[in-house]
């Protein structure tokens, strides 16, 4: 049995001040530090007598929110890049306000960029597949990943088993600070046992 806990990073400095996220390297909060908080001690009290790996979005929030909790279960997160945000181009560094004035195209489809230098949603998928897989197929049984809104919500979809072209049908978004719990059993069957559960930052 696999255990996959994954945490969306809490609160950062660019959801209080209206500007983009994706690949701005904005820092946590002060609340985003207190919920990081929260969430080690509760996990730390939940998965003492476990062994996990720890992944995380080099992305600095990201980062953070892992470095944090991380000292409560005596783990050095190892930054991958495949779990950054979705990378929206030159808009990064501006307002979401100027991303709204200013973008190419509305996405309406998986393949559609809201800049001509930014990632599709396809283009996340491809990015995240072979880390996915690598994380699926290898003998680490409990892993704690940590990154982004976006990125979790193509995650989920992926580790659901279905298609990148079911992405243009449903999303499965959850909540910054969010944790979700996930098993692979010794059959190969997915389970989602918790999704963007937000009692762990209260």
């Amino acid at each position: 049995m696999k255990k996959i806990i994954t945490i969306q990073h809490t609160q950062s400095v660019h959801h209080t001040n209206g500007m983009v996220g994706s690949w701005t390297d904005w820092e946590l909060s002060e609340l985003g530090v207190q919920q990081a908080n929260r969430i080690g001690e509760k996990l730390k009290a939940e998965l003492s007598d476990q062994k996990f790996v720890l992944y995380s979005s080099d992305l600095l929030r990201a980062r953070q929110t892992a470095e944090i909790v991380g000292g409560y279960l005596g783990l050095t997160p190892i930054l991958r890049t495949e779990l950054r945000e979705r990378n929206l181009g030159r808009c990064c560094g501006k307002s979401v306000q100027w991303l709204r004035e200013n973008q190419e195209m509305q996405e309406k489809t998986i393949d559609d960029r809201l800049f001509s230098d930014a990632e599709s949603r396809r283009d996340e998928w491809n990015r995240l597949q072979p880390f996915f897989e690598e994380m699926i197929a290898d003998n680490e049984e409990n892993v704690i990943l940590v990154s982004h809104g976006d990125l979790l919500s193509v995650f989920n979809v992926m580790f659901l088993g279905f298609s990148v072209e079911t992405i243009n049908r449903i999303d499965l978004f959850g909540m910054a600070g969010g944790v979700s719990f996930m098993f692979v059993d010794d059959e190969g069957k997915r389970i989602i046992k918790g999704m963007s559960d937000m009692s762990y930052i209260n």
